[in-house]
């Protein structure tokens, strides 16, 4: 019975450190050494260097100053990252072409012409950190009137959290939501009121 019971033991601990310890370990040290910042999860700093969020996780952005995120279904108000995930309604469901009506609805009251999608829908995740160059553009007026700059400035800034299709070839050209935000107040700060 020990005879069998013994390489048993010895195979679990064997495993366990290698497989269980040292393995592990050694791929975080590459990862550490080698892409340090995604390692750390991709997070943006603000100008004072205070982290304010990551690259790769959206975040609610609501007040006409500031470049609006694409709707969200995780958690009950949206943007929860602890719950993560769609909304997982089919196309023909009643809620979800409610909630895109609505949305669209409040869209045309900006002026809005052509809505591009992911101005409507959700991601599969709730947390989409990136929305399109069209429902970017289709937000410039209305953040131009809350800074008091000019269309044309509020592009530039938009356009530097701008990337192109990876490698060329890979998904669609997007702007991130959270960089693009935070070129907007390092260039043009929103005036906090005075507490009374």
């Amino acid at each position: 019975m020990l005879s069998v019971i013994r390489p048993a033991v010895v195979s679990v601990v064997l495993f366990t450190g290698v497989l269980g310890i040292a393995y592990p370990l050694a791929i975080t040290g590459v990862a550490q050494a080698a892409f340090p910042s995604q390692a750390n999860g991709s997070l943006i700093t603000d100008a004072k260097g205070k982290v304010v969020g990551s690259a790769f996780v959206g975040q609610n952005f609501a007040k006409p100053q500031y470049l609006h995120p694409r709707p969200s279904a995780a958690g009950s108000s949206g943007y929860d990252a602890s719950a993560s995930s769609g909304s997982n309604y089919g196309p023909l469901n009643a809620d979800l072409a409610k909630r895109v009506a609505e949305s669209a609805a409040a869209l045309r009251a900006e002026g809005a012409k052509a809505i591009p999608a992911d101005a409507v829908t959700t991601s599969g995740s709730g947390l989409d950190p990136d929305i399109s160059p069209a429902f970017a553009e289709l937000q410039v007026q209305r953040i131009a009137d809350a800074r008091g700059v000019t269309p044309a400035q509020v592009r530039e800034a938009i356009a530097g959290a701008t990337s192109d299709r990876t490698f060329g070839i890979l998904g669609q050209a997007r702007v991130n939501v959270l960089k693009a935000n935070l070129a907007l107040d390092a260039r043009w700060p929103v005036r906090q009121l005075p507490a009374s």
